[in-house]
């Protein structure tokens, strides 16, 4: 069974031969260039230095021979601009805190500051007020807030709405000739990175990659304005969806059926312990959007929808598959109600789970292989029977993850996830 046929069964809820398995095929299933760079020198795997394709979590390009090597079944057409506004092209070596040698995009500068911190500027142009914070002896990127003096009874939707674009020709190029590529010479299942349809996703409130943000930009006013000015965030959700929906025809053009699903949104719902709104307050803001997102990708294309959210959304969750979620990531088992056999057994029939693997916050970088190994297999044992799974850690593998834990994990994956579950 290839790779691509593996995905396509867990997609639709059947039993393929074994679970599959990701790393790296979108910047929320990915690991941060430090570690990668030890990961694959005990794979022995040899090469250029490893890319960074996302500055802000500072996540390294997953290159295929990795993928083979860990027996991974999908990789990520990552678009070519990013985070920052910054393109991924005209690679260039860089250094990071801790000393491990990268290559970065061209466009990325920065300038230091008095406390040795890494500030950089929308499209790497230090001479524009920096967007984004590295500490020293840091690992990634914070974004700075920029929000100007808000009036808050002459909130203007289409001042923030400014930020959403038709996808560029170079875009649209760069998407199409990377799926080309990946279809003919690999048998790897492509997850589509589009993330357009975001709605309230904290990278786009902030807006890094833009010169002057307008509107609320303030996460915390953000969220106030929810129950506040709901028409302001309504008025904002409908621009930005119409683009989304022009961009996913656009889109269609350049991949057509080359992908099997494709990344809509990135926006957190969840805390460690509840979601950040109501079921009620989803469905009034959030869930006309995205059922209207949902629908035309249903309507158009084979893909799969793929939906992230952090934290505790075991409330909203109805109403996401009822908006037409097919997929939901990353799963986040730690979190208040979110229980891996409990999402199986009343959600499992109508939503693929992409992640849940294991605990990113503690167990992964902090306990022993023995104990990584016992939590993979327990997860896996949990959401794979009837499919409807693919196999990830609960998001980004962080810095300082032992190179040890992440081959228990991949080790225990390939093992355990041999169909019929159970008896690995």
């Amino acid at each position: 069974m290839t790779s691509r046929e593996r995905v396509a069964l867990a997609l639709n809820h059947r039993e393929p031969d074994r679970v599959p398995i990701d790393l790296g095929s979108s910047v929320v299933t990915g690991i941060m260039a430090t570690t990668y760079a030890r990961l694959r020198e005990k794979l022995g795997v040899d090469g250029t230095p490893p890319k960074v394709s996302d500055l802000l979590q500072m996540l390294a390009e997953v290159e295929l021979p990795v993928v083979a090597r860990l027996r991974c079944d999908v990789v990520g057409l990552i678009p070519l601009l990013r985070s920052f506004g910054i393109a991924n092209r005209d690679w260039k070596p860089w250094r990071t805190f801790d000393g491990t040698q990268v290559l970065v995009p061209g466009q990325f500068h920065y300038r230091v500051d008095e406390n040795g911190d890494l500030l950089i500027s929308p499209g790497g142009d230090i001479s524009k007020p920096p967007s984004g914070r590295m500490p020293k002896d840091g690992y990634y990127f914070d974004i700075i807030v920029r929000q100007e003096s808000i009036n808050w009874d002459h909130l203007n939707p289409e001042e923030f709405a400014e930020q959403f674009t038709r996808l560029s020709d170079e875009e649209l190029e760069h998407l199409r000739t990377r799926a080309d590529a990946l279809h003919r010479n690999t048998d790897y299942a492509i997850l589509g990175g589009f993330g357009g349809g975001g709605l309230g996703d904290l990278p786009q409130v902030l807006g890094p990659a833009l010169d002057r943000p307008k509107g609320l930009r303030n996460f915390d006013d953000w969220m106030v304005a929810h129950l506040t000015h709901p028409e302001y965030i309504k008025a904002i959700f409908h621009r930005q969806s119409q683009q989304a929906i022009e961009n996913l025809e656009l889109y269609r053009q350049a991949v057509g059926d080359r992908i099997v699903a494709i990344f809509i949104s990135g926006t957190d719902f969840g805390t460690q312990r509840q979601e950040f709104i109501s079921p009620d307050m989803y469905r009034e803001l959030y869930f006309p959007f995205h059922k209207r997102m949902n629908d035309w990708v249903h309507r158009h294309t084979s893909w799969k929808t793929f939906y992230h959210s952090c934290g505790s959304i075991y409330h909203l969750i109805p109403s996401l598959i009822e908006a037409g979620v097919d997929i939901l990531n990353p799963v986040q088992c730690s979190a208040a109600n979110m229980e891996a056999p409990r999402l199986k057994r009343e959600f499992g029939d109508r939503l693929v789970f992409w992640g849940g693997g294991v605990n990113t916050q503690k167990t992964l970088p902090f306990g022993t292989p023995e104990e990584v190994s016992r939590e993979v297999a327990e997860r896996i044992r949990a959401f794979a029977p009837g499919g409807g799974y693919v196999f990830n850690s609960i998001h980004n593998i962080q810095a300082n993850t032992p190179v040890e834990n992440l081959l228990a994990m991949f080790e225990t994956a390939q093992g355990v996830g041999k169909y019929p579950i159970g008896c690995g």
